[in-house]
């Protein structure tokens, strides 16, 4: 089992809040502790915005706490109220986020009442607030996120499953039920892709110089992710019409297949360009002498006359399979393109490196 950086920065932070509390001497440094988990966040910039919105959400939770002590004490029934109120409040303001620490902090601060509430209240909300920061310098100092790696490599990796299944799938060797199994994984490890450009476009360029070049590679990623999409939806067409395909003409499932591999070359070749492994000017021969979009649809246009009208549902299903790989090419020549352009206007920018990184 991995240790993901975002359990050893919460371990950290807990650490920090801890020690800062206890060297301050606080009497209750636990709820410093409680308070950098709930604010511990996967990227800085994420960090920063939960830092400005826990504030927000606690002066509220510590107010309410103080009002309601001091006007109608601190029942359990009161407590209650008090939180239906926070709750309320956080939601109209927008601070969904800042719900249960801001809870935390009205039921620390309502809970012991007594000669010096006021102090007791300070002191309290002070704790949690140490506990927001720690995480924050945490988040700041220790074990930064790198989701351009993390981003480039799933995507390889996925783009490299989609297309080992292709090259089986086309030459009728791949098991039916597991090939649809695996679909649904690679399916899953789309929304995963999703989820990791987001966190990439979150993470801000501190410097001005990098700003250009974050935004062209945020293309190039959001480009990348389309094709691995389209290389998907290519599959699933080959395993939902692999029967179909087995009764068109011998010559035209040739074609198909010599299409396809000479495709998935292209893509794995472009994505190897990126990182840098190909030279930028590199021409892809094989790639190119087959994403010729005319012919393969004129191939279709003379084999659709060669079958009866009996077959009208498997032409239907052909058609489907040949529109879907015209976009796939159109996708990686475009994704192609794009990093061309990039080299040549970013030619001093560092590559991926391409490592293993820790799971966040």
């Amino acid at each position: 089992m991995k240790l993901g950086a975002r359990i050893l920065k919460t371990g950290i932070a807990i650490v920090l809040a801890l020690f800062i509390a206890q060297v301050l001497e606080l009497p209750s440094p636990v709820f410093a502790g409680i308070a950098a988990i709930f604010a511990v966040q996967p990227t800085i910039y994420r960090s920063y915005l939960s830092v400005i919105e826990q504030v927000q959400g606690n002066i509220i939770g510590a107010i309410i706490a103080v009002v309601f002590v001091l006007m109608l004490g601190n029942n359990f029934f009161i407590i209650g109220l008090a939180a239906i109120l926070l709750i309320t409040l956080n939601l109209k303001l927008k601070l969904e986020n800042t719900i249960s620490l801001s809870l935390v902090t009205l039921i620390a601060i309502m809970e012991t009442p007594g000669d010096n509430f006021i102090e007791f209240a300070f002191i309290r909300f002070s704790a949690i607030m140490i506990g927001v920061m720690a995480a924050f310098i945490v988040n700041l100092i220790f074990l930064p996120p790198k989701y351009e790696s993390k981003l480039y490599q799933k995507n390889a990796g996925l783009t490299e499953e989609i297309t080992k299944w292709i090259r089986m799938n086309i030459r009728h060797a791949s098991e039916h039920q597991l090939l649809k199994a695996d679909i649904e994984k690679m399916r899953e490890g789309i929304i995963k892709l999703e989820h990791l450009y987001m966190m990439y476009k979150e993470e801000r360029s501190y410097f001005k110089k990098n700003t250009l070049g974050k935004s062209r590679k945020l293309v190039i990623y959001r480009q990348m992710i389309t094709t691995t999409k389209k290389s998907l939806d290519t599959l699933k067409r080959l395993h939902r019409y692999e029967n179909e395909i087995q009764h068109m003409p011998e010559s035209f499932q040739e074609a198909i297949q010599h299409q396809l591999d000479c495709l998935i070359n292209h893509h794995e070749q472009v994505m190897l360009k990126y990182i840098g492994k190909i030279k930028p000017d590199a021409t892809v021969t094989e790639g190119q002498d087959c994403l010729n979009k005319k012919g393969l649809f004129e191939l279709f246009l003379s084999h659709q006359k060669e079958i009866d009208d009996t077959n009208n549902q498997v032409l239907y299903h052909m058609m489907q399979i040949v529109s879907v790989i015209m976009e796939y090419g159109e996708r990686v020549e475009h994704l192609d393109t794009l990093i061309t352009s990039f080299h040549s206007y970013h030619k001093n920018d560092q590559p991926v490196v391409i490592e293993s990184p820790t799971e966040d």
